[in-house]
């Protein structure tokens, strides 16, 4: 028992190097091409999932948005680069990407509190933003109740909104859906044409690499839609994640399930939604499911 123990907590072990491995290929990437226009897609591909999915993954393992974290390594550079050269805040500016000098002195003021202009000054203080580097971390362990389901495609209606390639964007978007959705009577009225699996409200994240990326508020119904836009979720195999409570405990079951479920799991993520499932939509008092589209690694 011992010896099958400590074969499987090896293999274990490799996967999430692997995984650790591909997430350090893709900071390399980065700063690689600080003075370029980082292409999300290559980022996500060296990760192997798709662009929304990777942005996902590294605000859950990072604390921070992408854009943020390349924001950050790109005006620390700049604040070297003026520092140590006679180069003008225009060609600095440029080398980083910023075709507007306001843009640039904006994003420089966010990030060090001080126009570019005034780094050359004598004893002046910048901020450093190190390069992430991932690490195996053992975090240590409250259960997680999941199930693998296999599932044919499915017919979804509700309603929809557009999602911006950058996922920070759209942290205001969902949540004022849901309170529009709930205050104008389309929950009710989609309640009423759920009639197949999965039986529930579905918060759905559509953002394939071929498709515009789409949020449903929705539900899965074989009935004339009338007034709510269709869609179709492609078959796929899912992780299924339950959990209880409020709205924020949701966010943490994520969380978890990113960093802490899926490194180590022996899966990586399908190409499929993201699917949240509501089984009871009290934003106090929930019951809900986490659907992450997976395939074997």
């Amino acid at each position: 028992m011992q010896v099958y123990t400590t074969l499987a907590e090896s293999v274990e072990k490799e996967v999430l190097m692997e995984w650790v491995e591909r997430l350090n290929q893709s900071m390399n990437y980065i700063e690689e091409h600080l003075t370029d226009e980082i292409d999300y897609g290559q980022l996500a591909k060296t990760a192997c999932c798709s662009t929304y999915h990777f942005q996902r993954m590294f605000a859950y393992m990072a604390g921070i948005p992408l854009s943020e974290y390349i924001r950050r390594r790109k005006m620390s550079l700049a604040a070297v680069d003026l520092q140590g050269s006679t180069s003008k805040v225009i060609e600095i500016a440029e080398k980083y990407g910023y075709s507007s000098p306001t843009a640039f002195n904006r994003a420089f003021q966010s990030i060090h509190g001080i126009a570019p202009s005034a780094v050359r000054g004598e004893g002046v203080e910048v901020k450093s933003f190190p390069p992430i580097v991932f690490k195996i971390s053992v975090k240590g362990a409250e259960e997680m109740n999941y199930r693998i389901e296999t599932k044919d495609a499915f017919r979804i209606i509700g309603v929809s909104a557009p999602l911006d390639k950058q996922i920070e964007n759209n942290f205001k978007v969902v949540p004022e859906m849901w309170q529009r959705a709930a205050m104008d009577g389309t929950i009710q009225r989609l309640a009423g044409l759920m009639d197949s699996p999965p039986m529930g409200l579905l918060g759905v994240s559509a953002c394939g690499e071929e498709e515009n990326w789409k949020y449903f508020i929705a539900v899965s119904s074989t009935k004339n839609g009338g007034e709510f836009e269709e869609y179709t979720v492609p078959a796929a195999t899912w992780a299924v994640f339950t959990g209880e409570g409020t709205n924020q405990s949701i966010q943490e079951l994520e969380q978890r399930i990113i960093t802490e479920w899926l490194p180590s799991s022996g899966y990586e993520y399908g190409s499929a939604p993201d699917i949240e499932l509501y089984l009871n939509p009290d934003p106090e008092n929930a019951r809900y499911e986490v659907w992450i589209p997976v395939v074997k690694a």
